[in-house]
């Protein structure tokens, strides 16, 4: 995976994606000389997830998806989007979690925990359904963190039941979508190692 990440950008759509974990990086050291540092935290929480993709091997209009998405919820996390904007919460935690699905199965898929979607012991069936497993128990467990946040951390946090349910489904159903993209569309590069 080490070959994955040092290899250079070949195209635009690479140098889009290099150019998002660049700006992810950058974000870093704006939130924490402008915001506050809380605000820092949560961009540098996601950062092994804008890297993931290049130790992946992931092909490029994935990885800028990738990159683009996590960059998005984070930053409207800084930017209140998710209270202002009723609906924006759901939005990205459907698109949130398919990419964070379909990235864990590639990962695992890597380790030969579940099938390699470019070997002979990969079904369609098996992409889509385990992805989307995986993609729920991420919900999930992204759920339980916010709580720990409230719990523990900040009273600032928002967290309701119907929020929680809310947040689950729209997470399945892009960790189910992203099932398909993972049976359906090569994600990872023809050499990647």
């Amino acid at each position: 995976m080490i070959e994955n990440f040092l290899r250079r950008p070949h195209g635009a759509v690479d140098f889009v994606a290099e150019a998002l974990r660049f700006v992810a990086v950058l974000s870093v050291v704006v939130t924490a000389i402008f915001f506050e540092p809380s605000d820092a935290g949560i961009i540098a929480f996601a950062l092994p997830g804008f890297v993931a993709p290049r130790f992946l091997g992931m092909r490029a209009g994935m990885d800028m998806v990738f990159v683009a998405t996590l960059l998005i919820a984070a930053w409207s996390n800084i930017f209140d989007l998710y209270t202002s904007i009723g609906w924006w919460d759901l939005v990205v935690h459907l698109a949130g979690n398919g990419v964070i699905a379909a990235g864990l199965y590639l990962l695992l898929a890597r380790g030969k925990v579940v099938p390699d979607p470019r070997g002979t012991t990969f079904t369609k069936g098996s992409g889509i359904v385990l992805t989307a497993m995986m993609g729920l128990a991420l919900s999930a467990l992204w759920e339980m963190v916010e709580w720990f946040g409230r719990a523990f951390i900040s009273d600032q946090i928002f967290i309701a039941y119907d929020d929680t349910i809310g947040d689950m489904a729209m997470g399945g159903l892009g960790s189910l979508a992203a099932g398909f993209v993972v049976a359906f569309i090569p994600l990872l590069r023809k050499d990647a190692t």
